[in-house]
């Protein structure tokens, strides 16, 4: 519930159609108000966001967090996204074309 209502929020927030493909170091407990840290990929890219959702029920409070991490962490790059987040928009190129070029540079398609 709380990845939904991140998700949901972030979208909202940006205007934008993200998807969820992985949670990092999820919280042990739901609805603890800890910070989850989420990797979300959309629109030719991945990014890495960190929120905290407190309250339960339909209108849970969601809050963006600037992401702290520690040195000894490795921040997750936006590079790659995982198998599959771009499958649909990969699947509609080349609905559309007899051949398609992909270009990976740095992570951006």
């Amino acid at each position: 519930m709380e990845v939904a209502a991140a998700l949901a929020w972030f979208n909202t927030q940006e205007s934008a159609s993200f998807e969820v493909t992985g949670i990092i170091d999820p919280p042990v407990n739901a609805a603890s108000g800890q910070e989850l840290r989420l990797i979300l990929c959309g629109e030719g890219l991945c990014l890495q966001r960190t929120f905290t959702v407190s309250g339960s029920g339909d209108n849970p409070l969601v809050q963006s967090v600037d992401i702290n991490l520690e040195e000894n962490t490795t921040p997750i790059a936006e590079l790659d996204p995982p198998p599959g987040a771009l499958k649909q928009w990969l699947t509609e190129v080349t609905d559309k074309h007899s051949f398609a070029v992909l270009l990976f540079y740095r992570g951006f398609w």
